[in-house]
């Protein structure tokens, strides 16, 4: 069976993660990720990008400890490792999706 590397909890870095989730669509992939309680097939995702791009900002969670991936079958199946990132990080990926939800209200200054 094929497996993927994955970092160990412990050796999750915060500046690994901080710069995996500055990407506008690997946050979107975590928010999806976040409103479910299963693995999501890459293919579940609807990212404006091509295949061989989505396969890039995947890899990118994944060895930042941000996500794990496995396969079943041809698929491969990701997972957010929320409980790892919040073991490390207390706080850290609950801020994050918050800030995502936060919609900025424009002042009318006159």
């Amino acid at each position: 069976m094929r497996t993927l590397p994955h970092p160990a909890t412990e050796a999750v870095r915060l500046d690994t993660v901080l710069a995996a989730l500055a990407d506008p669509l690997r946050r979107r992939i975590v928010r999806q990720l976040s409103e479910g309680d299963e693995a999501q097939a890459c293919g579940a995702f609807d990212l404006p990008v091509t295949k061989s791009t989505s396969t890039h900002h995947f890899r990118v969670l994944r060895e930042a400890g941000v996500i794990t991936q496995h396969y079943r079958g041809n698929k491969i199946l990701n997972q957010l490792r929320a409980d790892d990132l919040e073991t490390r990080f207390p706080g850290l990926l609950q801020a994050i999706l918050a800030a995502e939800q936060v919609t900025v209200v424009p002042t009318h200054r006159g």
